[in-house]
């Protein structure tokens, strides 16, 4: 297994995860799904080095996204010394094997050498599951935020409580 930036030949790939994570969504019902995310926003990723993959057998096993900051969603809590994840996707062929774990042992890792104190990602309304899945993994459940202005964040956000989470690696 190895974990290295995702490279613009990977795009197509990416959207292929994405859309099989967005399915996924819609078959549990009660969850927020995902929209279809801009071409441009991923390759802007890909350039800036944002975008992550775990590649495993020479395949795409699972891939996320990086922000240093995230005002819109964070709001007077976002600060300099973070690292936001955003847009975890795994490869179906892939699932069951908790790889948010590796993620989050990645994460620590990068923060680290970045000087940054906290790990952060968020979700959207109450999925009982997913919360759980982030708290076993080591992420404190900081509660469910309105959001007070989604103008620019992607569709899905709108009209949804924000769930946040982080790890403090200063603890």
């Amino acid at each position: 297994m190895t974990i290295k930036n995702s490279r613009i030949e990977d795009i197509d790939e990416i959207f292929r995860l994405y859309k099989i994570a967005s399915d996924y969504q819609k078959e549990k019902k009660k969850v927020v799904v995902w929209p279809e995310f801009k071409r441009a926003l991923v390759a802007t990723e890909i350039a800036e080095k944002r975008q992550w993959k775990m590649i495993i057998d020479d395949e795409i096993a699972c891939l996320w996204a990086i922000t240093f900051s995230d005002a819109q969603i964070w709001e007077e809590r976002d600060n300099a010394t973070s690292i936001y994840i955003h847009r975890i996707a795994t490869n179906p062929k892939f699932r069951g094997n908790n790889y948010m774990n590796t993620i989050v042992t990645w994460a620590k890792e990068y923060a680290q050498s970045t000087e940054k104190q906290f790990i952060r990602l968020d979700t959207l309304g109450n999925n009982t599951k997913l919360i759980e899945h982030y708290q076993k993994a080591g992420f404190d459940f900081l509660g469910m935020f309105d959001l007070k202005n989604t103008d620019t964040l992607p569709d899905h956000y709108q009209d949804q409580p924000a769930c946040l989470f982080e790890i403090d690696l200063g603890q």
